[in-house]
């Protein structure tokens, strides 16, 4: 098994079969995950029950509320695009579940479709952006809370629902919740950035008003792209990302293909 750091932000992991992995194997890939953000792996085998076990060798599994289930395996959420759509479901720098008082540890995709190009999804590292603040910042960011919304995103008004990915939207289970804008990860012990363009609404006990030059200024820092990693998949290709420590952002530029993802999410725990 090698791990290879990865500039900006990930670790690509070789030598390893997910589906037979070792206990010290899987343990070493958590270990990635947790100090690198994301593992990255190429030429994996993960029918849905492969898939599901490997993850639940991973944590806990967490139903995603808003995607679509696969037919079998109400664990699996599918992440698609089909050559009919025009809008791709995760398009915008964000990171899963910040809305839930506990937000997912983690998600594991598995490539099932892909198209002949395009498609990629970029990685950014939370680490990396606030290691890259100033200490002036940093110390201001301690003192701050941030709120975290869904409702804007699947609610019965949201950014959906006008496209061809309007399945997504009309949900009334649509949690916010409050977190630190700077955690402490709980597996690495490392310092990162916890706001996120698509679900960060604004700083708690601030307007929306004065928090959004902060906020703009904290996302436009955070994806430079000495921070970002650019990931091309293939059928069999794996991501496994930490959402305390990385943003994603899936490319949309393969209209008249289809895509097929399937995702586990990882519960993960309150954040400090």
């Amino acid at each position: 098994m090698h791990i290879e750091p990865l500039d900006g932000c990930g670790a690509l992991i070789s030598g390893v079969d997910l589906a037979s992995a070792s206990a010290a194997e899987v343990d070493a890939v958590r270990g990635a995950v947790f100090q690198h953000g994301v593992a990255l792996l190429h030429g994996q085998s993960l029918p849905p029950e492969a898939h599901i076990a490997f993850a639940k060798r991973v944590g806990l599994i967490v139903i995603n509320r808003y995607f679509p289930k696969t037919e079998r395996w109400p664990e699996i959420a599918k992440v698609e695009k089909t050559e009919e759509q025009t809008t791709n479901i995760g398009g915008g720098w964000h990171t899963d579940h910040s809305y839930d008082t506990e937000p997912a540890m983690g998600s594991i995709l598995v490539a099932m479709e892909t198209p002949p190009s395009g498609g990629d999804t970029l990685f950014a590292s939370m680490y990396a952006a606030y290691d890259a603040l100033s200490d002036g910042l940093k110390t201001t960011l301690a003192g701050l809370r941030a709120v975290h919304s869904a409702a804007h995103i699947f609610g019965g008004g949201a950014a959906y629902k006008e496209t061809d990915q309007k399945a997504l939207t009309g949900h009334t289970d649509l949690p916010e919740s409050v977190h630190p804008v700077a955690i402490t990860h709980p597996g690495s012990g490392k310092k990162a950035l916890y706001v996120n363009p698509t679900f960060t609404l604004r700083f708690e006990g601030w307007t929306a008003e004065e928090s959004k030059p902060l906020l703009d200024f904290l996302y436009a820092h955070a994806q430079q792209p000495q921070f970002v990693h650019r990931f091309s998949w293939a059928p069999g290709s794996v991501a496994i990302w930490d959402n305390r420590a990385t943003w994603h952002n899936a490319m949309n530029d393969y209209h008249g293909h289809r895509r097929l993802m399937h995702r586990i999410t990882i519960a993960g725990e309150a954040l400090g």
